[in-house]
């Protein structure tokens, strides 16, 4: 069985995710889409707020399971059995640090493929930091995300 394991903060899963989620679907039996813990970040949603935003959003596609996680991905990737990890790439600028997070994996999990899709064009500027820029200054972010996270990031700027 062919797993690939999809890691992110995912704060908040926006289009373009669901985007790289639908067609890596196509490609593998089973994606894991992993909530990275990820309190360095400090993250607007805790996890599992995290946890059900992706899961609701990608409850379309049937051969896909959202894990959190809070350990070095390459140890959660191995206890899942993956086959590969999925990164994302938006743009040029974004080729260098997963080029170095791809070879820091394969050293240590030289059996941990990194597999690199991109969004479709029309996704390749979303990013979760914009928008919750735009949500917090009240601007409309219902065509970058499923409305269900929409109605969340509205909930969480409206105090």
């Amino acid at each position: 069985m062919r797993i690939v394991i999809y890691p992110g903060t995912f704060d908040p899963i926006t289009n373009g995710h669901t985007d790289l989620v639908e067609r890596a679907s196509n490609l593998f039996d089973r994606i894991i889409v992993s909530v990275a813990s990820s309190e360095k970040k400090k993250p607007l949603f805790n996890l599992e707020d995290r946890i059900s935003l992706a899961r609701t959003a990608l409850a379309h596609v049937p051969n896909v399971e959202v894990i959190g996680f809070d350990y070095l991905l390459v140890n959660f990737a191995k206890d899942q059995k993956a086959t590969a990890i999925l990164r994302g790439l938006r743009a040029v600028s974004d080729f260098e640090y997963e080029f170095q997070l791809a070879n820091m994996n394969r050293a240590l999990a030289p059996e941990a493929e990194t597999i690199f899709l991109t969004p479709a064009e029309k996704h390749s500027y979303i990013s979760s930091s914009l928008l919750r820029e735009i949500a917090s200054l009240g601007g409309d972010i219902e065509p970058f995300v499923h409305p269900e996270v929409a109605r969340a990031l509205r909930r969480k700027f409206a105090g």
